[in-house]
């Protein structure tokens, strides 16, 4: 595997962690979080000729770990968030398909 993506990994569960640390502290709700990762992911999807552009694939990478920290926040608990590979299974299972695969 790249190291790159290992390290985007950590980071992606470090955020994970760090939220919901701030969810069992009373800083900021489920919801709140939730709602901050959706507007972020509208922006992200929401830039018609940079988003437009792209390929499936790339468009999918680029929401990957929005929608990752999506399902970290509301699958979390008192003991943490689900391991990153329960995560990234469930963002696979949940995205739409490619065109050629309708």
């Amino acid at each position: 595997m790249n190291v790159a993506n290992l390290q985007l990994e950590g980071l992606l569960m470090a955020i994970a962690a760090v939220n919901n640390a701030l969810v069992h502290n009373g800083v900021l709700s489920i919801d709140a979080i939730d709602d901050a990762l959706r507007k972020a992911e509208a922006s992200v999807t929401g830039e018609e000729r940079v988003y437009e552009d792209m390929s499936p694939a790339n468009r999918d990478a680029i929401r990957f770990p929005l929608r990752l920290l999506q399902l970290a926040n509301l699958s979390q608990d008192e003991t943490g968030v689900p391991p990153f590979s329960e995560l990234a299974r469930q963002v696979g299972q949940t995205k739409e398909p490619y065109n050629d695969q309708r």
